[in-house]
């Protein structure tokens, strides 16, 4: 079960003592000296949020809100929210900057740069323009983006026969997201080749981007504009019987805690949303415990490290994908790492690329000594920059289950 959202996390603050867990578990701490620490800049700040005394407000702005300082808090402290709510309190006062603007929007770049792939991948590769780029907004010039894919999963849905039709009575309305809509078709292919197996009519309604990276980078106004546009579009489909299915844990943990816990949306039908929203893992193991899951897996011998992103432990629902591997025949490798160190787009960002690179180094030197045949990862960002650090191929576990199912690799 998910982490239960309070009423008002500013009053968390008070539940506050003396320990530091938070501080000596945060990844980022551990690193660099510009960030003090969650407590810090969260429920010790907290207490000083006033314009007329002095605030740690700068150094707030390294917390890469990978969600640990909450999840290891022993108060049920709610450190992580705090901040993303402080953070956008100062983004409103001093001006979001362009490059928060510009990699908050993943939808808007999907839909300008997926109808020209190939060639609108090719900017993203001539190292003078990001040098340029790097210059004038501030994104690192080595870190990698995904490059789009001419072909959206939602322009492969509409016109593949067998997607959509009616199998059995449980339906389900998947939630691709920006990421596979726009950069990795494959995954959502994989997750319908998956449900359908399992006698699930899914369906694919309209949706927008869930409006985290918006949130994450503070621009609240226009994620909660994003998060309103989603419970309208999405709840009457849930009154129709469907449950509502995502392969990104960040995605489902948006639509999940983030709407009210850290936006502050009151919507009747966000509660009806909510709690019927569930990441693909987790639903599946529901399946399976009710003794509805197709378990005729053909075993597979391979070698694999398996890392459970920040958000998909912030569900609270255990570290089911590494299950199921275990059952498809896998040797799973869990990664000891609390966080790949991206967290979104942090890692993205030029002051920073170097702090999520440090926070990421003990999962890549786990990579490198495991020598797995691929890395399994839930989280779409963690697996580029995976990728990115350690040249091995990093999948979605949805796509090792669509592989089980048929006995080879896709």
């Amino acid at each position: 079960m998910i982490v239960p959202p309070v009423n008002s996390i500013p009053l968390t603050s008070d539940l506050c003592i003396k320990c530091n867990i938070c501080t000596s578990a945060c990844p980022v701490a551990t690193v660099t000296d510009l960030f003090p620490g969650p407590k810090a800049v969260g429920p010790q700040a907290q207490r000083f949020r006033d314009p007329h005394l002095p605030s740690p407000d700068k150094s707030l702005d390294y917390c890469s809100a990978c969600g640990v300082c909450s999840l290891v808090c022993p108060h049920g402290v709610q450190i992580a929210e705090m901040n993303a709510i402080a953070r956008a309190g100062i983004m409103k006062r001093d001006g979001l900057p362009l490059r928060n603007w510009l990699l908050g929007r993943s939808e808007l770049l999907g839909k300008l740069g997926s109808p020209f792939a190939p060639f609108s991948n090719i900017p993203l590769k001539i190292p003078p323009l990001r040098k340029l780029v790097e210059w004038v907004l501030g994104i690192d010039a080595r870190a990698k983006f995904p490059t789009f894919s001419r072909e959206t999963f939602r322009g492969w849905f509409k016109k593949t026969p067998a997607a959509g039709r009616m199998i059995g009575a449980r339906k389900v309305l998947y939630f691709h997201g920006c990421a596979t809509n726009y950069y990795e078709p494959r995954i959502g292919k994989a997750a319908i080749e998956v449900l359908e197996r399992n006698q699930i009519k899914v369906t694919v309604a309209e949706q927008n981007c869930c409006g985290l990276p918006m949130q994450s980078n503070g621009d609240f106004e226009s994620a909660r504009a994003y998060a309103r546009n989603n419970i309208r579009k999405l709840a009457p489909w849930v009154r129709e019987g469907y449950v509502i299915v995502g392969t990104s844990t960040s995605c489902t943990l948006a639509i999940k805690h983030e709407y009210q816990a850290v936006l502050g949306i009151d919507d009747p039908d966000l509660e009806l949303v909510t709690s019927n929203t569930y990441d693909i893992f987790e639903f599946l193991e529901m399946l399976d415990e009710e003794g509805l899951l197709d378990t005729r897996f053909v075993r597979r011998s391979e070698k694999v490290v398996y890392h459970a992103p920040c958000q998909q432990r912030t569900h609270g629902f255990g570290r089911p994908a590494a299950d199921f591997l275990r059952r498809f025949g896998f040797t799973v490798v869990e990664s000891r790492a609390d966080c790949c160190g991206v967290a979104g787009t942090y890692g993205l960002k030029k002051e920073k690329y170097n702090i999520a690179a440090a926070v990421g180094q003990p999962l890549f030197n786990q990579i490198a000594h495991e020598k797995p045949e691929r890395v399994v990862c839930d989280s779409e960002t963690c697996r580029w920059w995976i990728e990115s650090h350690t040249g091995k191929k990093a999948v979605h576990p949805i796509e090792v289950m669509a592989e089980a199912y048929k006995g080879r690799k896709q």
